[in-house]
């Protein structure tokens, strides 16, 4: 795996993008990535991202992850999601016209799950949803996360305090959505980060 920096234009300023595939063999997908809070310290190097970044390679995918506007050489400024979920949509296309006839899945971690959700549902509307999504802290309770679809992983910390467990489970009861907890774990899956992998990995098709 080697990773390739690349800069889009974005909106709002370039955009600081970077891309892995796997060693010697034509990706089976595509996999966009996105990282948390930009105000807080969130970047594409959170070792969440690169975790489901190195999980998805293992898995076959080309991975991109993009530095949100205004964080590392991005330019613009936080934009409460709009902008940034108009940028993802951006990176996706940019992307699919890289890798036109392949499959591509939308993970994020935290502020990236409520972006990931929202250009979710922007494909749908479209026609074109993503093949499925993963969600690593998810956000339901600091920002309106939709609906998403019955196959969608999501896996959050027992002892979260950023975003709390009950509100997970408030957001996903209502769509019989099942809830994967690391018991012990807290917002950033501090030495847990090993059960990401396992977990997207065992209920990945082959």
């Amino acid at each position: 795996m080697k990773t390739q920096p690349f800069t889009l234009e974005g909106a709002a300023g370039p955009l600081e993008c970077a891309l892995d595939v796997p060693d010697n063999q034509t990706p089976r997908g595509l996999a966009l990535v996105a990282h948390p809070h930009p105000l807080f310290g969130g970047t594409m190097e959170n070792k969440v991202v690169t975790t489901l970044m190195r999980t998805f390679v293992s898995l076959g995918y080309a991975t991109v992850r993009m530095n949100f506007r205004g964080v590392g050489a991005s330019g613009g400024a936080y934009d409460e999601g709009r902008g940034e979920t108009d940028d993802m949509a951006q990176l996706l296309d940019h992307m699919r016209q890289q890798y036109p006839d392949l499959p591509f899945v939308l993970a994020g971690f935290s502020f990236g799950t409520f972006v990931q959700t929202q250009l979710q549902k922007r494909l749908e509307e479209q026609g074109t949803p993503a093949e499925r999504l993963v969600l690593c802290g998810a956000a339901p309770g600091k920002w309106p996360l939709p609906t998403v679809p019955a196959d969608t992983i999501v896996i959050h910390g027992e002892l979260d305090d950023t975003i709390p467990l009950a509100n997970v489970f408030d957001w996903a009861r209502p769509q019989d959505l099942p809830v994967i907890v690391v018991p012990g774990s807290d917002h950033f899956f501090n030495r847990k980060l090993q059960h990401i992998k396992r977990f997207v990995v065992e209920m990945w098709p082959r």
